[in-house]
């Protein structure tokens, strides 16, 4: 019998972490250490500028902040990411309001961006996560022009092609009005990343990657690609990272690539990337799997799971819902900000969940944000249509209904054994997951806590540390200055 070839040193890591359910508590060191970042955000909280934010605890770092060089104004919320050891730069930003279009464009423009790799859908769970900023281009010579004359630009929709089920490549022509000069922009567009969490498998993201690899667009001697989702740091973070690490390890090998570092030093110039432990452990997964086994695994049943995940969604042909109120902090639940009103703390461990949406089918889920973009007439008129058509949902066994819910066909017998069986073993799958979950939050639970007795000991040690020298200093002060008087009076007298 063939032995297994020894693992790496990152899949050691990654099975240690796995098998102890460690992700959270990795994720909240990972959280705690940016804390350290003493990075200003004041371009993002000036008046002028609050109401062009999606989130208002996602904003740029005034040190690698995009500034633009034309135009009404020069602030957009956006980063540049600079991986000097892997020759790799990106511009990771918002999900474009309908107000910031043209600074977007704008910036396309003047960084020289070769495409735009978007991984979000523009409505995700009923809620708005990104405003179309392309023309549709369904109807040539009536809807595939975009003008931008805040900023002198126009935007032509060339062609669209859907090769996949679960990406769309788009190409726009981008032209300055007033030298006349034009440029080709790429637009690849990942539709099936869930909300606020990450793909199926790993497959089908490491075939989009090499996709986009393939088209230059990443390369060093273009401009940096622009990286978006809603907020531009969960499901954004996650495909740099991802490229990232695959490109040192091309090059340096798996021992030579510590995730966690590069991550750490990706955050150093936009707050929050990768923000889940879910998607900190899909990255750990998709690059092992596309170091050992290439980005191009042929893997269908891998994909039908990916492509299946998202059809799940109920993406029904209705008009958006109109934005919520602006009242509420993002910490409980985001809304948006009124223009001029000021940000809240952008600390990293306040970031809001901006990439998520609701779930009511997860009693664990997080508070999810709403989505931000500022009322507008424009806003009436956006409805589902927007969205890439839907998929077909994947054929489903002749005995079911509903995937989700493991409903029966109306022609199967509620009597059959069969189906009854079937619902026991369903049964108790059911209640034994629970008893996982349960087990595995009472290990988390009891992490914390020890977490917590360590440094409240430490703490006590720093208190009693102060009361005991703090004292003692004091009286040695004392000492010494009386002393010294003494010896200074006896002098005096004998003089």
């Amino acid at each position: 019998m063939e032995s297994e070839p020894p693992k790496s040193v990152l899949e050691k890591e990654f099975s240690d972490i796995d098998a102890d359910g460690a992700w959270p508590l990795i994720f909240q060191h990972i959280r705690t250490e940016c804390l350290n970042h003493d990075f200003s955000t004041n371009e993002a909280k000036k008046k002028h500028n609050v109401c062009l934010n999606r989130y208002r605890d996602v904003i740029p770092y005034d040190h690698s902040r995009i500034v633009l060089n034309r135009g009404p104004c020069e602030y957009i919320n956006a980063n540049l990411v600079k991986m000097e050891k892997a020759r790799r730069q990106y511009i990771l930003t918002q999900g474009p309001l309908p107000t910031t279009t043209g600074h977007f464009w704008l910036m396309v423009w003047e960084q020289k961006c070769k495409a735009i790799v978007m991984l979000n859908r523009i409505i995700e769970k009923k809620q708005i996560k990104c405003h179309q900023y392309w023309p549709d281009g369904k109807h040539p010579g009536v809807d595939d022009m975009l003008d931008l004359p805040d900023v002198g630009l126009q935007v032509c929709h060339l062609s669209e092609k859907t090769e996949e089920s679960y990406y769309i490549t788009r190409v726009f022509r981008l032209t300055d009005i007033a030298s006349g000069e034009s440029r080709e922009v790429l637009q690849f567009h990942y539709m099936t990343w869930p909300d606020f969490g990450v793909p199926q498998s790993p497959t089908v993201f490491l075939r989009f990657l090499s996709i986009v690899r393939k088209s230059g667009a990443l390369d060093s001697d273009v401009g940096p690609a622009i990286v978006h989702c809603s907020a531009g740091i969960g499901r954004s973070g996650t495909f740099c990272l991802v490229d990232s690490c695959l490109v040192l390890m091309e090059e340096y090998g798996a021992e030579g690539v510590n995730v966690r570092e590069i991550l750490l030093e990706m955050r150093r110039y936009r707050m929050g990337l990768a923000q889940t432990p879910d998607q900190l452990r899909f990255s750990y997964l998709a690059i092992i799997k596309g170091h050992n086994d290439g980005l191009e695994v042929d893997d269908v049943e891998c994909e039908d799971n990916d492509v299946e995940l998202e059809n799940q969604e109920n993406h029904t042909d209705e008009p958006p819902p109109l934005p919520p109120a602006r009242v509420d902090s993002l910490i409980t639940r985001p809304t948006a900000p009124s223009i001029g009103s000021p940000p809240s703390s952008p600390d990293e461990d306040s970031v809001s969940e901006a990439d998520s949406s609701d779930e009511s089918d997860s009693s664990d889920a997080p508070t999810r944000p709403l989505p931000t973009e500022p009322y507008s007439e424009s806003m009436q008129t956006d409805s589902v249509s927007s969205e890439p058509p839907s998929r077909p949902l994947p054929e489903l066994p002749e005995h079911m209904s509903s995937s989700d819910e493991g409903s029966l066909d109306v022609n199967s017998s509620p009597d059959s054994p069969v189906l009854s069986e079937r619902s026991e073993s369903d049964d108790g799958l059911r209640k034994r997951r629970k008893v996982e979950r349960a087990e595995r939050k009472g290990k988390m639970q009891e992490r914390l806590q020890g977490m917590k007795r360590k440094q409240q000991q430490a703490d006590d040690w720093q208190k009693l540390k102060r009361s005991i020298f703090q004292p003692m200093n004091i009286g040695l002060a004392i000492l010494v200055l009386g002393g010294g008087a003494l010896v200074y009076s006896y002098y005096a007298s004998r003089s």
